[in-house]
């Protein structure tokens, strides 16, 4: 009987063992190979921003239409700051799963940043990184910036977090129904998981263009401590 016992005992020891590096390895590992990612894919687009770009008297005449994005590749940095002064993270073209491995995705159906439309990105709550881990703190007034090496765009957050179901698609419509937007405008659309540790709601929050400078003019006054 005590051999049993013992047993047993030493069974849920191994077990609760298990567990914990289970826990340990979700809450920590993934977060530092995660954060290890989303730095690559930063200084990724940093090294492509960073490449002499031809002579402007060498472009063809009347509008250039811009290249589309590529399909899980970095085209841009968000920048919180109610998130912290620290939060930056790229953003990918697409929301598959490996994409969303290595930082925020842009949901391929919307508009393009800084465009007439409704620019939507998608971010996990946590694991991979916990980009939007703080996502519920995000306040009407707050801005959110990005920058795609030339142009730096700042949004200003006018509803959210607001709660609905994975089903309701319609928060990404150029204009969203429940967003309080009434006609076409320059939007930004956020979205991620609810609860914490869970999918069965979504958290949205809708932002509008307030302001856009080149990068040449430093950064913009959301992002000055």
């Amino acid at each position: 009987m005590r051999v049993i016992v013992r047993t047993v005992s030493e069974l849920c020891i191994t077990v609760g063992s298990v567990i914990v590096l289970f826990v340990v390895y979700v809450l920590f590992w993934t977060g530092v190979r995660a954060d290890g990612v989303m730095d690559d894919q930063i200084d990724l687009l940093r090294k492509e921003w960073s490449k002499p770009r031809p002579p402007a008297g060498g472009a063809p005449a009347g509008p250039v239409k811009p290249a589309p994005y590529a399909k899980g590749r970095p085209f841009a940095i968000m920048y919180i700051p109610r998130l912290g002064f620290t939060w930056n993270k790229p953003v990918l073209e697409g929301t598959a799963t490996g994409t969303l491995k290595k930082g925020l995705g842009h949901y391929a159906e919307t508009a393009r940043l800084g465009q007439r439309g409704n620019f939507a990105v998608a971010g996990h709550r946590r694991t991979h990184g916990d980009p939007f881990k703080d996502f519920p703190e995000l306040r009407r007034g707050d801005a959110v910036v990005l920058t795609d090496g030339t142009t730096w765009f700042t949004y200003r957050v006018d509803k959210g977090p607001y709660k609905t179901v994975p089903s309701d698609i319609e928060v990404i419509d150029p204009v969203p129904r429940t967003s309080g937007y009434t006609r076409s405008g320059r939007y930004l659309t956020l979205t991620t998981c609810e609860p914490e540790w869970g999918h069965s709601h979504r958290l949205i929050v809708w932002a509008h263009l307030d302001s856009t400078q080149p990068v040449e003019a430093g950064k913009p006054e959301a992002l000055r401590r």
